[in-house]
C-alpha cells in the first residue's frame, strides 16, 4: 500500500513539471544572421518540449565595436529584432526571454541594456534594464559598459504560467542584494555574455550560489565562443535547481541546455529547508 502511495505522489509531482531551455550562442555584428542562428535554436528548443526559452544577452548583436549596437537600437515597442521576439514566441507557443537588445536611452550616443519577456501570444509582458554596467581593466582587457550603456534602475518580476520569473542580467550575478529584492521568485532568468576570464573562475560558483540562497531554478543563458570583435566569452550555460544541482550546460558554442522545472520538489524543498522565512534585515 505505501509503495502505491508513493508511486501516486510521483506521478503528482512529476504532473506540474515542465522543461525550460537555454539558448547559448556566439554572436557577431550581422543581426540577421544572428536572428537567423536564434530562430533555429528556438525551434530546436520547442521541438524538445520547452515552454520557456531564454537568449543570452547582447544575442542580436556583438559588433565590432561598442558604438555598433547604438546603430541598431530599436525604439519599445518597433524594430526587427523586437517583431523577430514576438512572432517566434506566437509561433511555437512558448514564453520567451529575449535575452538582452539595445533599446534607446534618454542619454545621447547610450542604449539601454534591455531583457523583454513576451508571452505565448508573441505579447510582450515585461521590460527590465540592465543596473549594473560592467567595468573591469585586467591587463591587456578592459570594459567600460557605461560609456555605451545607461544603466536601468528598477527590478522586475513577472507572473507567469510557470510561477514568478525574477529577471536579471549578466554582471548583476555578482549582487546578491538585487536578487534578494526580487522577492519570493519560483524561476531566475540571467542572460549572459561572461568574458573568458572572469567566467572560468567566476560564473559556475555565482549561478549556483543564486538559485541555492534563494532556492530558485536559475536559467543562464550565455554567449560562448569566439566573436568577430576578438571577444571571447566563457559560455557554459546551464540550468541550476534549487538545490544548487546543475541540470544541464554547454561548455562553448551555439546549442540549447534543456532542463526540467518541477514546482512540488521546489516547494518540498522550501518547506524542509524554510531559509526564506529566516531571513533577518541587518541595519548597519
Amino acid at each position: 500500500m505505501s509503495d502505491g502511495n508513493s508511486t501516486q505522489a510521483r506521478i503528482a509531482s512529476q504532473a506540474n513539471a515542465f522543461k525550460v531551455a537555454a539558448i547559448q550562442m556566439a554572436s557577431g555584428p550581422n543581426v540577421e544572421s544572428n536572428l537567423s542562428e536564434a530562430r533555429r535554436l528556438i525551434a530546436n528548443a520547442a521541438k524538445q518540449g520547452a515552454r520557456l526559452v531564454v537568449l543570452p544577452e547582447f544575442f542580436a548583436i556583438m559588433g565590432l565595436t561598442e558604438q555598433d549596437k547604438l546603430k541598431v537600437s530599436e525604439q519599445p515597442g518597433l524594430g526587427p529584432i523586437q517583431a523577430f521576439l514576438s512572432e517566434t514566441a506566437r509561433q511555437h507557443k512558448i514564453w520567451l526571454v529575449g535575452g538582452s537588445i539595445p533599446l534607446a536611452a534618454n542619454t545621447p550616443d547610450k542604449v539601454r541594456n534591455t531583457c523583454l519577456v513576451f508571452n505565448e501570444l508573441g505579447e510582450q509582458v515585461a521590460r527590465y534594464d540592465k543596473i549594473h554596467l560592467f567595468n573591469l581593466s585586467l591587463g591587456n582587457e578592459s570594459y567600460d559598459e557605461a560609456a555605451s550603456i545607461e544603466p536601468g534602475n528598477q527590478v522586475v518580476v513577472v507572473d507567469s504560467p510557470f510561477g514568478r520569473i525574477g529577471l536579471a542580467i549578466c554582471y548583476d550575478l555578482r549582487f546578491p542584494e538585487l536578487f534578494r529584492a526580487l522577492e519570493n521568485v519560483d524561476i531566475i532568468v540571467l542572460p549572459a555574455a561572461f568574458t573568458e576570464t572572469t567566467g572560468k573562475m567566476h560564473w559556475e560558483v555565482l549561478v549556483r550560489a543564486r538559485a541555492i540562497e534563494n532556492l530558485s531554478y536559475v536559467i543562464a543563458s550565455a554567449q560562448g565562443g569566439y566573436h568577430v570583435n576578438g571577444r571571447e566569452t566563457y559560455g557554459h550555460s546551464m540550468i541550476v535547481d534549487p538545490w544548487g544541482r546543475v541540470l544541464d550546460s554547454l561548455p562553448r558554442g551555439s546549442g540549447v541546455v534543456i532542463g526540467t522545472v518541477n514546482p512540488s520538489y521546489q516547494t518540498s524543498l522550501r518547506t524542509s529547508l524554510p531559509a526564506l522565512k529566516h531571513r533577518i534585515m541587518h541595519n548597519c
